[in-house]
């Protein structure tokens, strides 16, 4: 195993958890920059300590992410089966039906890896070199604690990139014919785990689903950028008496009405293919108002450059969504951004309040469900972030 090591005092984050390195905290040295993308290596201090063992890549900013303080440890198939061992005995506490994020990247001790579960099913997104290498051990240890009917490798994400590999998608084992159902909060709905977001469905929102759904009670809704119909079904089962889903996909749409149906709800729920700031505008000037708006966008921050821009449009959302609920209705309203601090997107979003002339009080600050577990010295792991306001 290759070492590689450590400017001086650039050890010290790590000895406080952290699980990355910086490409400027290494001796980077010819050798270095040449061992190849993703191999494992020992993290050594700069007076030889060693430290961790780790993936190193020697051309992103974070070059070193650490899989373990034992630097006897073997990584191989029974290394990454404990870990999944570990997850899956967190996930089957939290919920009794087999649909969740089984993994969560770093804070599962899987770095730059998910894994999203629909019963058979398993979505893997691989996002780092190291992972990549590792893929053949990380499928043994799939079907050694798992043994599920099939894998998917959803790994077309444009964060790939930054480590050097390109996207694919293709089926590790079994057979994946279009759609697949899964259960959430009782309810039945459907994902398109080879085509659709990510890997097909976000259970990261499923605890606010509900909070918002028990407020939705006799109350109409609006559900911008609702995708499958997360939060538009949650509402409907729930008893809220109206619901328009508002999404630009027409194929996320449609899986929308298909589960609505599914759910016998289809009488309460409307569905319309629109951008969601152009269609606010056009309902504001009507007047239209509703109990409760739900507004769930994509990132608006993708890297650190595009900050200031991607504030300007939480705070935009925030002005025309607040704009379209009724007095004393209530608004939701997140970011997936892990560039947004926390901090920045309250700002905006009061801010955006100002702007359409509300007052109100926060109800709710949060963030994922349990299954996406932050890790204690990683902020940037929780990504999510959400208020849910009432609004005067």
């Amino acid at each position: 195993m290759r070492s590689i090591t450590l400017r001086p005092e650039a050890h010290r984050r790590l000895l406080f958890g952290h699980p990355w390195v910086y490409s400027n905290e290494i001796v980077m040295d010819a050798a270095a920059k040449t061992l190849p993308p993703g191999g494992v290596v020992r993290l050594l201090r700069a007076d030889g300590e060693p430290l961790a063992l780790a993936f190193f890549n020697p051309h992103p900013l974070i070059a070193a992410r650490v899989l373990t303080r034992r630097v006897d440890q073997a990584i191989d198939a029974g290394f990454l089966a404990a870990r999944l061992t570990r997850a899956l005995g967190l996930r089957e506490r939290l919920y009794d039906r087999p649909f969740y994020r089984l993994v969560h990247a770093e804070a599962d001790g899987f770095p730059g890896t998910v894994v999203d579960r629909f019963g058979g099913l398993l979505v893997v997104q691989v996002n780092s070199a190291g992972m990549e290498l590792l893929l053949p051990a990380l499928l043994e240890a799939i079907d050694r604690v798992l043994s599920p009917d099939t894998v998917l490798l959803r790994c077309d994400s444009s964060t790939r990139a930054l480590e050097g590999l390109a996207p694919y998608v293709k089926l590790a084992k079994g057979h994946l014919e279009g759609l697949v159902e899964l259960e959430e909060n009782g309810l039945r709905f459907l994902a398109d785990p080879a085509g659709g977001q990510k890997t097909g469905w976000f259970f990261d929102q499923r605890d606010n689903r509900a909070v918002v759904a028990r407020l939705s009670a006799g109350l109409s809704l609006l559900d911008l950028y609702s995708y499958a119909g997360g939060f538009a079904l949650a509402a409907a089962s729930a008893g809220a008496r109206e619901i328009t889903a508002v999404d630009r996909s027409e194929p996320a749409l449609n899986l929308a009405e298909k589960a609505a149906a599914m759910n016998g709800f289809q009488d309460r729920c409307r569905f319309r293919r629109a951008e969601a700031f152009e269609e606010l505008e056009r309902l504001g000037a009507q007047g239209t108002r509703f109990g409760v708006v739900v507004a769930d966008p994509p990132a608006f921050v993708k890297s650190k450059k595009e900050l200031k821009q991607g504030a300007r449009g939480y705070r935009k959302l925030a002005r025309l969504a607040a704009a379209v609920v009724e007095q004393s209705g209530f608004l939701f309203i997140a970011s997936c951004s892990h560039n947004m601090p926390v901090e920045e997107f309250e700002r905006q979003v009061a801010r955006g309040l100002v702007d359409a002339g509300r007052e109100g009080r926060i109800l709710r600050a949060a963030g994922a469900a349990p299954d996406h577990p932050v890790h204690p010295a990683l902020p940037e792991s929780a990504y999510l972030k959400s208020l849910l306001l009432q609004l005067d």
